[in-house]
């Protein structure tokens, strides 16, 4: 049969705050699963409440791997992405049990899924420094302009503020003088070595939106200002990867003066609903994607679950 030597592989994503994180649990319990965080910012220690992290009496007894693993000071990309989720799938596998993959970077679930080769230009060269360079005289917007240019595929695609990605685009193309655009949808192209199920969780947009701000101003209540201004003491600044991240960079901008908290508050919840928004339209643009939408369930968890283990089933994921 087509899939009988494939491992298998089950996805369960979404835009954030949608409750991607309790139906994971419920989706673990019922299959056999353990859960491998797709997510760029629960893998940091000390960074709780603006990650949204999953606390540990919430994950019932369900192992969770790449959560908690990197201090904040060190660097996390697709590609280390790639060899930790690696390592934890055959973990899982060793222990007769099934990954799920639950999280909402898209970037890196492609990744792992299709099991893309980002290595060609892993190493650090002089053009990124030279690029780098640019960009902290010039501005990212600058630089996106260059992207723009040379890919412009790659320039729609790539947030002007990613400035890291918007280099090694430029870095790929004056290296390999192709465009990273086509490099990648090359790469997308190929066969995922699972047997996968891929489920996107959605909800009304209106809805969506509601439970963003509510969870902000939950993680307000919890402590998110008290978290950021301890990531600062300890020297953690915005140029770093794992201060770039919803709820952080926002609240640097407070307590370096440059605008009132409840500005702050303000742009965090506007930017966590642009980036609900750009998580759609990336799952939109995946093939082989299989959409929950809550209400044609009646946002009701067990009504979804059920769907889930049928086309487990069906796809022979589950026996």
């Amino acid at each position: 049969m087509k899939n009988e030597k494939k491992e298998p592989l089950v996805i369960l994503t979404g835009p954030t705050a949608v409750g991607k994180t309790k139906l994971s649990i419920a989706l673990a319990k019922a299959i056999g699963g353990e859960i491998i965080s797709a997510d760029s910012m629960q893998v940091y220690r000390r960074m709780d409440i603006g990650s949204a992290k999953i606390r540990p009496e919430e994950m019932e007894g369900i192992p969770h791997y790449l959560i908690d693993v990197l201090d904040p000071t060190e660097e996390f990309h697709v590609v280390r992405f790639q060899q930790m989720a690696k390592e934890a799938f055959r973990e899982i596998r060793a222990n007769g049990h099934i990954p799920i993959v639950a999280g909402g970077t898209g970037f890196y679930i492609q990744a792992l899924l299709y099991d893309i080769d980002f290595t060609e230009n892993e190493a650090q060269t002089e053009i990124r420094a030279e690029l780098e360079e640019l960009a902290a005289r010039e501005g990212a917007e600058k630089l996106h302009e260059l992207l723009a240019e040379k890919d412009p595929k790659a320039a729609e695609e790539i947030h002007p503020h990613n400035v890291k990605r918007v280099i090694r685009a430029l870095e790929f193309y004056r290296l390999t003088g192709k465009q990273i655009s086509g490099h990648n949808e090359e790469q997308k192209g190929k066969e995922s070595p699972y047997n996968f199920a891929y489920f996107v969780l959605n909800d009304d947009r209106a809805r969506l939106y509601e439970r963003i701000d509510a969870r902000v101003d939950q993680m307000m209540r919890e402590g998110l200002l008290q978290e950021v201004e301890g990531l600062k003491a300890e020297g953690l600044r915005r140029g770093m990867v794992s201060m770039q991240g919803l709820g952080y960079k926002e609240l640097l901008a407070f307590l370096d003066g440059e605008c009132s908290l409840e500005e702050a508050v303000r742009v965090l919840k506007r930017d966590t609903r642009h980036f609900a928004k750009r998580q759609l339209t990336w799952f939109r643009r995946e093939r082989d994607v299989i959409w929950l939408d809550r209400q044609r369930f009646g946002s009701d968890d067990g009504a979804i679950l059920e769907e889930m283990l049928r086309i487990l089933k069906e796809k022979e994921i589950l026996s």
